[in-house]
């Protein structure tokens, strides 16, 4: 038979544990592939900014994202602008 109390291993389950602080903020490793549209992908990048941050702080980095990809998408069903020469009679 073994002697347990020579194992340290049994030593050390029986000293009390400390309490476990929170762990932090880890980044989820997302890949992000560009779309090419640089209004685009400058707001995707932004999501990055989430990785570092506690989860209660994800909402302003999501809405902010939301936002910009919306005025992007607005963006494409404006009417083009006519050039200082389209006019012309």
């Amino acid at each position: 038979m073994t002697d347990e109390a020579a194992d340290p291993r049994v030593e050390a389950a029986a000293e009390p544990a400390e309490p476990a602080e929170p762990a932090g903020p880890v980044a989820l490793g997302v890949v992000r592939t560009p779309t090419g549209h640089a209004g685009v992908d400058a707001h995707l990048a932004r999501l990055a900014d989430a990785d570092h941050l506690a989860a209660d702080g994800h909402v302003e980095v999501y809405e902010d994202v939301h936002r910009g990809l919306r005025e992007a998408l607005t963006a494409l069903d404006a009417p083009p602008v006519p050039g200082p020469y389209e006019n012309r009679s």
